[in-house]
């Protein structure tokens, strides 16, 4: 007479086909937390890149053809910019809110990372408020197009209060590689 229950062997074949089972199982979930990870990492890559290019466009965008000061009553051209050999980038006064109807912007780039420099005041010697933009550059180049549509690698012009119309960044980082970005320059014309 023959009991119910399973063989050794019928056993065993079970064990073995679980085990391959959560074996597979085990590797799916790795697999979709690393792509995860990944996904993120790059989400976070773009988003930064992202973010970098609106800031870029606000400022260029709202840019005015305002001279400023420097601490000692210096004035200061409306559009300094340099073309990526140096640590200051770009200054600029733009338009801001209703409460503060204008700001001095400056873009820096010190030790790999592309900063964004706030001032309090248009004039004079205040205190910035520091905006990490970008990590991890590694070269900047800039030019700028004038009005008769010439790009040109620094702006420098004669009339202080003049800007440029346009202004191409050009960028290499670690996370982004190469990068080229235009921005129009001041209120639509």
């Amino acid at each position: 007479m023959r009991r119910g229950g399973f063989t050794l062997v019928e056993m065993l074949i079970a064990l073995t086909i679980f085990g391959m089972l959560t074996a597979a199982g085990v590797a799916l979930l790795t697999l979709t937390v690393r792509t995860q990870a990944t996904s993120e990492r790059l989400l976070d890559q773009v988003g930064e890149l992202r973010r970098a290019g609106a800031l870029l466009a606000a400022d260029l965008g709202q840019a005015a053809p305002r001279i400023s000061r420097d601490r000692d009553g210096r004035p200061r051209p409306a559009f300094i910019g340099a073309g990526g050999d140096g640590e200051l980038l770009l200054a600029l006064v733009r338009g801001g809110s209703d409460e503060d109807p204008l700001q001095r912007v400056e873009y820096r780039l010190r030790e790999g990372r592309l900063d964004r420099l706030a001032f309090a005041r248009v004039d004079g010697d205040a205190r910035a408020v520091v905006t990490p933009v970008l990590a991890g550059v590694r070269q900047v180049r800039l030019r700028y197009r004038d009005r008769e549509g010439t790009w040109q690698p620094v702006w420098t012009v004669t009339d202080p209060t003049r800007l440029p119309r346009a202004v191409e960044l050009l960028s290499d980082s670690e996370s982004h590689g190469s990068v080229r970005a235009l921005f129009l320059v001041g209120p639509s014309r």
